[in-house]
């Protein structure tokens, strides 16, 4: 019964998602503001009504995709896509007996979807996509491992995908540009305690993609998840973009998800947050001579 009333749920929530996006593009053209399209199928937020925008602009119809970092597949950015095309993709996570917990959530027979059971970093990210057959022609990349999702994305070629969807830590605010050590192995609730320190800050990340051909359009409401597309396919995108210098506006978290050192939540909001994690170590990446500093030396 338990297994029914999920499943009617789903396809509930799926019947959903389709009609809104459906209704939603009769305004795309009017879009100015990200924002705006903030939407939640199986997205941890609104990523799904925001890279669906983003397809349809595109004249994505079946996108080729990659996902690291999708825990069992129940949320996702990429899954409201393969449901509803049944398109190629490849998903890449390290927990347990991952086929079998995605397999719990999609039906694997309705599109081509490659799952890989690994941790992914800087050193293996290129020979894994080699090896499944996804380094070329890729219409959309979501990464999300609480991490060195940074040192990964720096390794990609430039203009890899048509579309990024990156995690970036907002706590870090928006003058640092700054990320965590490319840390084999990097385990977030390890690093420290509070969770906080984590990831690339939003400046070191736009400066990133910048520098390999993308532009940035914003980030989703809950200031989690940054979006960007070619420069070469900025004329087909209808919205206002941001200004690089003026990041301010994607760092304003509310999210209150810090931890004690009994790994209980304590809810530290505002500047407690970076506060809290002071004294751990980041690589400033404001200049060619990169090197670890601890976050009060710099903030």
């Amino acid at each position: 019964l338990t297994f029914i009333l999920s499943y009617k749920n789903s396809r509930q929530t799926f019947q959903m998602g389709v009609s809104h996006c459906l209704l939603m593009r009769k305004n795309y053209l009017q879009v100015k503001d990200l924002n705006e399209l903030d939407y939640k199928v199986y997205s941890q937020s609104g990523e799904d009504g925001i890279i669906d925008y983003l397809l349809h602009m595109l004249n994505i119809k079946k996108p080729k995709f990659i996902e690291i970092g999708i825990g069992n597949y129940y949320e996702s950015n990429t899954r409201f896509f393969f449901e509803r095309t049944s398109c190629k993709g490849l998903v890449i996570d390290i927990i347990k007996d991952f086929e079998k917990e995605v397999g719990k959530n999609v039906n694997l027979w309705k599109g081509d979807l490659k799952i890989v059971e690994k941790e992914i970093n800087s050193e293996n990210i290129l020979s894994t996509l080699k090896e499944k057959g996804f380094y070329e022609s890729i219409d959309l990349f979501s990464i999300d491992i609480d991490g060195v999702d940074y040192w990964v994305l720096n390794e990609l070629p430039n203009e890899f995908s048509k579309i990024i969807v990156a995690e970036y830590n907002s706590y870090f605010g928006d003058k640092l540009m700054v990320s965590v050590p490319n840390i084999k192995g990097f385990q977030r609730k390890k690093y420290h305690y509070s969770h906080l320190c984590f990831g690339s800050s939003i400046r070191a990340l736009t400066n990133l993609l910048d520098r390999k051909g993308y532009v940035f359009l914003g980030s989703n409401l809950l200031r989690t998840n940054a979006f960007f597309v070619l420069k070469k396919f900025k004329n087909k995108i209808n919205l206002d973009f941001p200004d690089l210098n003026h990041l301010g506006q994607h760092v304003d978290s509310h999210v209150r998800e810090s931890r004690d050192k009994k790994g209980e939540l304590n809810f530290l909001a505002g500047k407690d947050r970076i506060k809290e994690i002071e004294n751990s170590e980041v690589i400033d990446l404001s200049n060619s001579e990169t090197k670890l500093v601890k976050i009060k030396d710099i903030y």
